[in-house]
């Protein structure tokens, strides 16, 4: 089944976590770091996040430079259709914004106002979200967080290109959600294309062997 071109990028501590237990997000990347991953999302058509993500963080997934181009289409993974059509995702930027559910009823009556919503089944059927963005014109698309996005994707075995920026720093709490998260019994071999330091970040970038 064709399928866009699946590029996922995170930031992770030292020992795994993408984030704290905390009320407020933990920040793993510096400045230099966020203008590089601006200029990964200005190379591609679309920018997948999942629903806890958008509750969690109320991302824009906008360009910070707007001499890049034009913003991404937006893609949402939500198990319940329970969005805030008042979240940033929702209204900053002209893009295209795109619900995937597995409750189409939940989430046209929530968010069908402010997005497209799409039937991805119940539970959610990655190959048919990838074959609807193949379908719209996405031929890169870039998988940004979170934790149970990142372990569908991999556990699918549909990651092309992993960017992997590791930062010094170990957040020690066994309750952190973590770089993976469940990716079940799919195992997915890559190969290392780059190591890069950045500071005191280090850029790992795998591509598929």
């Amino acid at each position: 089944m064709p399928r866009p071109f699946v590029l996922l990028s995170a930031a992770m501590s030292l020992d795994g976590a993408i984030d704290d237990t905390s009320s407020t997000r933990l920040l793993l990347s510096d400045a230099a770091d966020l203008d590089r991953v601006d200029a990964e999302r200005a190379g591609v058509d679309a920018v997948m996040v999942g629903a806890g993500t958008l509750r969690r963080d109320d991302p824009r997934l906008v360009l910070r430079d707007r001499s890049r181009g034009s913003d991404p289409t937006k893609v949402v993974l939500s198990g319940s259709g329970e969005l805030d059509p008042a979240a940033r995702f929702f209204t900053v930027g002209d893009a295209p914004r795109l619900v995937y559910t597995a409750r189409p009823d939940v989430a046209k009556a929530r968010v069908g106002h402010v997005a497209t919503v799409v039937d991805a089944g119940d539970p959610l059927d990655l190959d048919l979200v990838l074959a609807d963005l193949h379908a719209r014109g996405v031929a890169r698309l870039m998988v940004e967080g979170g934790a149970r996005v990142h372990g569908l994707v991999l556990g699918a075995g549909m990651v092309d290109e992993l960017q992997l920026v590791v930062a010094p720093l170990v957040v020690g709490e066994s309750a952190a959600p973590r770089f993976g998260g469940s990716p079940g019994a799919g195992r997915l071999d890559l190969r290392l294309a780059e190591a890069r330091p950045m500071g005191d970040l280090v850029l790992l970038r795998y591509v598929r062997g």
